[in-house]
Order: structure tokens, then sequence, then C-alpha cells
């Protein structure tokens, strides 16, 4: 029986653990082949592969930084190659760390900028002329339901999500005449390494707000992806959908 990603070629950022994992592995559990880039995680990277061929799919783990272009560009050029033409892109690679304002200088907030949203605008840029020419694309880009609620000791954190769900209405109103249809996810807080640059305190916090009185975990998550997509999101334009646990009502 046919997966609802039966043939499609993806490509995740950040796909060796967390989320991306998570994402990767599901396109593969619905027929996708899928390439995925980690920041120096070889392992978690053939973890996720091994997993991704076990569902008969081919897969391709490249070491990128998202935030270097030349990188990106290459990393695109051999997914294509390996592939095949990129039908649908996940835009996931992030990083956080929890820091009071103050103690955030200009070169933090920048890397925060860099591949948190301009990676995401430069994987975007890659994908749309060739998914404009098919008359076909899906791009779904990873934000945070801190994009609408803020949180302290993030405000270069939640500035750069906020930035994911500007652009992700914008693309969309751009793009999907051709075929091509931008939504984004909002996940609340959810069981990854990402958590590690929070303190204890800050997760307490956290967990107290929330009616469901847990976080999520990443294979929460991937189902959203996998429904943004496949056909079954086909009404979903310029939307950002989030799974959070009752942290922000949106």
């Amino acid at each position: 029986m046919a997966g609802r990603l039966e043939n499609r070629k993806a490509l995740v950022t950040g796909g060796s653990r967390g989320i991306g994992a998570a994402i990767a592995t599901a396109f593969a559990a619905e027929g996708a082949d899928v390439a995925f880039c980690h920041d120096d995680d070889p392992e978690g990277a053939a973890a996720v592969a091994a997993a991704i061929q076990r569902h008969d799919r081919r897969a391709l783990a490249v070491q990128c930084d998202v935030a270097d272009d030349a990188a990106a560009r290459r990393f695109w050029d051999d997914a294509e190659c390996a592939l095949g033409p990129i039908e649908i892109l996940v835009n996931n690679a992030g990083i956080g760390g929890e820091r009071a304002f103050e103690a955030i200088d200009l070169a933090t907030f920048d890397r925060m900028i860099a591949v948190n949203l301009r990676a995401l605008f430069h994987f975007a840029k890659l994908a749309a002329p060739g998914m404009r020419a098919r008359r076909w694309g899906r791009i779904v880009n990873i934000a945070s339901q801190l994009a609408y609620k803020g949180a302290a000791g993030l405000t270069h954190y939640c500035a750069a999500k906020a930035g994911v769900v500007g652009f992700t209405r914008a693309l969309a109103l751009e793009l999907a005449i051709d075929g091509v249809l931008v939504n984004a996810i909002a996940p609340g807080m959810t069981e990854t390494r990402l958590g590690d640059g929070l303190t204890d305190d800050w997760k307490a916090r956290k967990l107290s707000e929330l009616p469901i009185r847990r976080f999520g975990v990443p294979n929460e998550i991937a189902p959203t992806a996998v429904l943004l997509a496949s056909s079954d999101g086909d009404f979903y334009v310029g939307q950002t959908l989030s799974p959070n646990g009752g942290d922000v009502f949106l």
C-alpha cells in the first residue's frame, strides 16, 4: 500500500537528531527518499540514514553548517544529484541557548539569525525555482510557539522564530499560484538537545505553564510535517500549525 509521500524526494536540514530526525524517518515511512544534513553528528546521522533505509528508501547524510552559503549550496546540489529534483524542503536546523538580553552580543545575535532565519531563506531560494517550474512543491519551516509568546532569556531566539512565521506567510503568497505550498510548524517545548542550552529553572517554569504538564517528544511533531508535505495538506497555505501542549493558543 503506497504511502502519502510515495517516491517523493525530500530534503531536511538538521536531520540527525530531534525533530529533524523524526521528520526524516516519518517521511521515509510514507515512501519518500530523504537527504538531510547535520552539524558534526556522524553517529546520529548514521542512525537516521539506517532508519530511512529500513523503509527501503534512499538516504543521503551530509555534514553542513547551514549558515555557510557555499556549504548549503553544495548540500543542495549533492542531494539533487543523489535523489533527483527535491520536491519537499523542511527547514528544521536551528540553535538555541538561554542568555539575558544584556549578555547577548552582536556576534551571538547574528549567529542566531544566520542559522534560524537566514539559512531558511537561502534554502527556500534554492528550492523555489525547480518547484515552480514543476508546478509542485512543499516548503515546511520550523518556527516555535515562542514566536508568539516570547520568553525571557531568549530574545534573539524569539526574534528569529518570529521572522520564520512572517517569512512563511509572505513566501506562501508568492508561490502558491505555481503549486508550491509554504507552511510552518511552531512546536512547543520538545525533548531535544536544543533544550540543553536552557537552565533547569527555565524548564521548570515552562513545565508549570503547560496544561498538559509535560514537554513534547519529536515523534509528536513529525506527523504535522507529514500532513503539510502530503496531499492531505493541499489546502494549507501560509499557515503555522502549533503542536505545543497548550502553551499558547493560536
